[in-house]
């Protein structure tokens, strides 16, 4: 099955549905794109699998779900610098040399982060890494490209899914 994810058709906020469950989310402060590139903070449009779950055990029991799921650790990190070609948009262990996000946050936006599988087959250097979906900020702001969810709406969700399921993220304002 299909996650989708779309703005409202009256262009204000964006929702995630599946299997006729409905949530509102966040996306990107650039909001939707054709065009993803490094840094833009635009949310890519398109279809992708949803990879695994990373979660951290200190904050957070391992998540319900039949994807496959890998405990975060302090020594864990995604690699976003585009002069790293050998290991651009992948999972790198720290200290690293390149630029790379830290999965072990002192926020609680990683503690249950769902890797997607969006210019990883394999990555093109440029055009956008670590995109997730990923516990959102309590204020609801945008991120930085990902989808974020409520922890609750998070968790229901990976409940239902299976592996081999997809996510479309699409501009429901521009037609299907």
């Amino acid at each position: 099955m299909t996650v989708l994810i779309t703005l409202n058709s009256n262009g204000k906020g964006v929702n995630i549905f599946f299997n006729g469950w409905r949530a509102p989310c966040h996306i990107g402060h650039g909001g939707l794109t054709n065009n993803k590139k490094e840094g833009d903070q635009c949310t890519p449009i398109g279809v992708w699998a949803i990879r695994r779950v990373f979660y951290r055990p200190d904050r957070d029991q391992k998540p319900t779900t039949k994807l496959p799921t890998t405990r975060i650790t302090e020594d864990m990190g995604w690699s976003d610098d585009p002069r790293d070609p050998d290991n651009y948009n992948r999972l790198v262990s720290l200290p690293y040399f390149y630029s790379h996000e830290k999965l072990w946050r002192d926020d609680s936006l990683y503690d249950i982060c769902v890797e997607l599988g969006y210019n990883d087959s394999p990555p093109i250097v440029g055009k956008g890494s670590a995109i997730f979906m990923h516990l959102s900020k309590k204020d609801g702001s945008p991120t930085l490209g990902c989808v974020a969810l409520d922890k609750n709406d998070l968790l229901y969700l990976l409940q239902s899914v299976v592996p081999g399921d997809m996510v479309e993220i699409k501009n429901r304002i521009l037609g299907p």
